[in-house]
């Protein structure tokens, strides 16, 4: 499964929104340039976030945008909702009957697949905007693999 640059620029911003706030609005031009996101882009985001009521915008001299909730309520699958971006990792359209194969029918995999969407909306759920912040997202990552120990021969040659 891969999460668009959709996706992946409304958490950033977000992420840099919640950090940098402090009450204050921040214009979207000091967003774009800290994380090196397109302006315009930026823009068409926000107004999905606005739309999704997850950032209110300040106009006027030192106008820009907001949280609409605090940075601990904001949840990342909001964000990535928001911005209509499916959380899922099968090939079929999601809540529909009729599977991704030409014949319609669901492909062996698929309840794979499908309750692999439904963990990473589950885990992207259960992390904050604050978390994020804070640096309490941290990989578990896998066990450092163990390398086979060269064994000694019988004879030596």
């Amino acid at each position: 499964m891969k999460l668009s640059t959709k996706g992946r620029y409304a958490v950033m911003a977000m992420v840099d929104l919640a950090a940098t706030s402090e009450g204050q609005p921040i214009a979207l031009a000091d967003i774009a340039e800290r994380q090196e996101i397109s302006l315009s882009y930026l823009e068409q985001l926000f107004a999905k976030l606005r739309r999704g009521g997850l950032v209110r915008s300040v106009r006027g001299p030192g106008g820009g945008y907001l949280l609409a909730r605090t940075p601990e309520e904001t949840r990342v699958s909001d964000v990535i909702l928001a911005v209509d971006e499916p959380i899922r990792a099968t090939r079929c359209t999601p809540g529909s009957p009729a599977g991704c194969k030409s014949n319609k029918a669901r492909c062996l995999t698929h309840d794979l697949w499908e309750e692999l969407g439904n963990q990473i909306h589950l885990y992207l759920g259960s992390v904050s905007l604050q978390d994020v912040v804070a640096r309490q997202v941290r990989s578990t990552g896998f066990p450092p693999t163990m390398a086979p120990k060269p064994t000694m021969g019988a004879a030596a040659e």
